[in-house]
């Protein structure tokens, strides 16, 4: 089997919240971002919605507003917060609220929220800082709904994309561990909420589905990648090129295999 990908950490022994660079990094290029990057599960989105007391939603990590679009389409208000002025700049183009600023030091300013959730962001977030933040600006019986993507692409294009990566940037990580790297992601968000005594026992919610990418369309998602925001635009076209010719030799498309992984828990 290919090796399950997702958005690499630079160490897996690593603090993700510590490495404040890389998850700055993504808004490089906004608009790419947004149009590449892929929409969450509807079924997610309908579970996290009924799963709230309200409607009144805070986005952590919000980016771009594609989860927070979701949610609007769903019926519910979204407030973003984002770390990255040039994310949320963007996503205040697609009709998204947004306030700049690290979640674990942002000032709600005596505002609480019904539900708080976080897309493919909360490993940049310190997860006992982060869980504490969340149960301050929650109401009663508030939601905190965290989770993260991991997808398999086929062999020949994961390859691709490993080999090339060697060449240009050989201490980059690769596309592995992928399902290890979000499940760790996934546990410490767990130990966070319990350490802090505010919410009911975790549950976990896992949604397979899949998309599929033509070669243009894989090769856009590409660099908006953790580990290519940060490389030479020359570094980007080499790795472009070679995994293009693996998408090419399979017939110019290929079905994506995706995992949401998520972790919902209630406030007491």
């Amino acid at each position: 089997m290919p090796s399950l990908a997702t958005e690499p950490s630079p160490s897996p022994d690593q603090e993700p919240h510590l490495l404040r660079q890389v998850a700055e990094s993504f808004g490089v290029d906004a608009p790419r971002y947004d149009r590449a990057r892929p929409p969450y599960p509807d079924a997610l989105i309908q579970r996290v919605v009924a799963a709230s007391p309200g409607d009144e939603f805070l986005d952590v990590g919000c980016g771009t507003g594609i989860g927070a679009r979701q949610y609007k389409a769903a019926g519910v208000t979204v407030l973003g917060v984002d770390p990255d002025f040039r994310m949320a700049e963007f996503a205040r183009t697609t009709g998204v609220d947004v306030e700049v600023g690290n979640f674990e030091t942002w000032d709600a300013r005596g505002r609480t929220f019904d539900a708080v959730v976080a897309g493919q962001a909360w490993h940049w977030v310190d997860p006992v800082v982060g869980a504490e933040k969340a149960a301050r600006v929650l109401r009663a019986r508030g939601l905190l709904a965290l989770y993260w993507h991991v997808f398999d692409p086929p062999r020949p294009v994961a390859e691709a994309f490993d080999e090339v990566m060697r060449k240009v940037a050989p201490d980059a990580p690769l596309q592995n561990p992928g399902l290890e790297l979000q499940e760790r992601n996934l546990h410490r968000a767990i130990e966070g909420i319990r350490t802090t005594g505010a919410f009911g026992e975790p549950e976990q919610w896992r949604f397979e589905w899949q998309r599929r990418y033509t070669r243009d369309e894989w090769l856009d998602h590409l660099p908006t990648m953790g580990t290519l925001t940060r490389l030479a635009p020359e570094e980007i076209a080499t790795v472009l090129q070679g995994v293009g010719t693996a998408i090419d030799a399979i017939g110019g498309a290929f079905t994506m295999d995706y995992v949401t992984l998520a972790v919902a828990a209630k406030l007491l």
